[in-house]
């Protein structure tokens, strides 16, 4: 599995914006493919958006289609969530995480790789 860590999480206005990364422990990042998931307290971890290792499919969430856009930079071993038009339902705990080529882009259980996550605050 690689190692990953998420960044850019805080808090913001209903309708703001925010862009977490999700960066890898080394290169091999470009091999997985990669997906963000969120949990709100109480509420079980969900599907957020998720993309291929070549970035050339995307796949997204119906709660998020529209709004958020996931990219990835292989160069930089890098996967980000750009999120726009924030909604106060979108507060989560956002989670990075990867897989190889086995599984569902959608399924938990498909990724072996989790980063620790980041707080995303949405409010007035």
């Amino acid at each position: 599995q690689v190692q990953l860590v998420e960044s850019g999480g805080g808090s913001v206005q209903i309708g703001g914006s925010l862009r977490l990364d999700c960066a890898a422990s080394d290169r091999t990042l470009s091999m997985y493919h990669v997906a963000w998931f969120r949990q709100a307290p109480g509420k079980e971890r969900e599907s957020v958006a998720a993309i291929t290792w070549t970035g050339g499919q995307t796949y997204y969430a119906d709660a998020v289609k529209g709004r958020f856009t996931i990219s990835r930079d292989n160069a930089k071993n890098t996967v980000s969530l750009q999120m726009n038009s924030l909604k106060p339902e979108d507060t989560a705990v956002y989670y990075c995480a990867a897989r190889f080529w086995t599984g569902s882009y959608d399924d938990l259980s498909s990724y072996p790789s989790w980063g620790q996550g980041t707080q995303v605050t949405v409010s007035s």
